[in-house]
């Protein structure tokens, strides 16, 4: 079960991130088989951030109702600067993540899932089933970021991070590189990455000076 949110998530810090996992599967909430979406999602968190964070998890059914409620609570209630979704977005009639999270947009932004489509092009045909999306949801005092990503812990990972030739040069770009500076334009914390995984792409006078050590 998950747990209700009736007030923000405590931060640490100003800056440490918080992020809403939000696993959409019928199957997987009902315990007929174990949800990957999560985990995977934990573990490229853990790799991939150098600055604090933490998350906010949520595993449902494909419900449209229940995915648009959850995505407002995690922002309105628990305070995520940035929601990530997997599964739910492909053509099946049970796959409505992509009208949920239309339906709590204020801004869409079609980029993400452009790119999503474009990076899974290089490994199978069918994506260009995938429906992904991607939105702002803006209230009276702060705004987040909502992506759609795929349910395949392979394709999630292929999605953030991008692909690379055999000399560890990006040959297509995933959609997380591009994701610290939007959160920074909506006015969220400052997020760092290990650039061996992906690189933070912001323009220079964005990019904060890390202080002088002694």
């Amino acid at each position: 079960m998950n747990p209700p949110l009736t007030s923000p998530v405590q931060r640490s810090s100003p800056d440490e991130l918080v992020v809403g996992f939000v696993s959409i599967s019928d199957r997987a909430s009902s315990g007929t088989y174990q949800d990957e979406g999560i985990p995977a999602l934990r573990d490229w968190f853990g790799k991939t951030l150098t600055t604090p964070w933490q998350a906010v998890e949520r595993l449902i059914p494909d419900e449209q109702a229940l995915i648009s409620r959850t995505l407002i609570e995690l922002v309105d209630v628990a305070g995520c600067d940035l929601v990530l979704t997997t599964g739910g977005t492909g053509p099946a009639r049970r796959d409505v993540t992509p009208e949920a999270t239309l339906a709590v947009g204020t801004k869409e932004m079609p980029g993400f899932g452009e790119q999503m489509r474009q990076v899974s092009l290089h490994f199978v045909p069918t994506a260009i089933l995938s429906r992904q999306v991607a939105v702002i949801r803006e209230t009276p005092s702060r705004a987040a970021l909502i992506v759609n990503l795929p349910g395949q812990p392979r394709a999630i990972r292929e999605t953030l991070e991008g692909l690379r030739d055999a000399d560890g040069k990006p040959v297509i770009q995933g959609v997380f590189a591009a994701v610290p500076y939007c959160i920074d334009l909506i006015g969220g914390p400052y997020i760092e990455t290990d650039e061996a995984v992906v690189k933070a792409w912001r323009p220079k006078n964005a990019v904060r000076q890390k202080p002088a050590t002694a």
